[in-house]
């Protein structure tokens, strides 16, 4: 009988465990698809890699 308890609490845990994973992985979906709908709405920005004046490394002595 004592196994069979341990059993189903480790199930019931394991239970848990995956829920809170469903959860987060929901979440963190949500989020990926608010941001993907901001930036597809906010306008152009400006590039951050560097003009045409500006070199990616500083000169050597």
């Amino acid at each position: 009988m004592f196994a069979y308890e341990l059993h189903e609490l480790r199930s019931a845990e394991l239970r848990r465990l995956a829920e809170q994973e469903r959860l987060a992985a929901e979440a963190l979906r949500g989020r990926r698809a608010a941001r993907r709908t901001a930036s597809r709405e906010a306008p152009e920005a400006e590039s951050h890699s560097g003009g045409p004046g500006r070199h990616r490394f500083t000169r050597a002595a």
